[in-house]
């Protein structure tokens, strides 16, 4: 009997581990939507959420003067059903890669023509519409990257900065 006491235990221990170990394999940087419209157009934003964990994000960890994916893990994108304004130069209705470039004050804002290209085989070639935008400090810290879709530009926050870019 105590045998069977001890296999049973060892049993429900070994079980619990697992189950706990399966608990927080939770992907780093997990997958996210935004979702809304502007001027009737539908816009989807798919992509991966980083989160700071206490590094410096913007300028480090993101580098100035370098393209980034805009998110994690894979390219993000950029899908409208219409065509849209975007800061005042024409984005006609399709599914776009999503790029950043940061400096210091500003990023070029970056859809690309293919969304399936990632940032490691980017080519200027690629790109449907850049754009500049001022950024801005963020009203609060913001631990994971989110976009939001408000009702004239979508912003892209993470850390202490927003990234907005302005659309009709």
């Amino acid at each position: 009997m105590k045998l069977f006491t001890k296999t049973v235990m060892l049993f429900v221990a070994v079980l619990a581990t697992s189950l706990t170990s399966a608990q927080d394999k939770k992907p780093a940087s997990p997958p996210a939507t935004a979702t809304g419209k502007i001027n009737g157009a539908n816009i989807t934003i798919d992509y991966s959420s980083p989160s700071v964990k206490g590094r410096v994000i913007w300028g480090e960890l993101v580098p100035y003067g370098k393209l980034w994916r805009a998110g994690a893990n894979k390219p993000t994108t950029f899908e409208t059903d219409k065509a849209l304004m975007v800061e005042g130069k024409e984005l006609p209705a399709g599914k776009y890669a999503l790029y950043v470039i940061p400096e210091k004050g500003t990023a070029t804002v970056i859809f690309g023509k293919d969304p399936s290209v990632g940032f490691n085989k980017y080519d200027e070639s690629y790109n449907q519409l850049s754009v500049s935008v001022k950024t801005k400090k963020s009203a609060r810290m913001t631990e994971s990257l989110v976009y939001s879709i408000n009702k004239d530009n979508v912003t892209l926050t993470w850390e202490n900065l927003d990234i907005p870019v302005k659309i009709k």
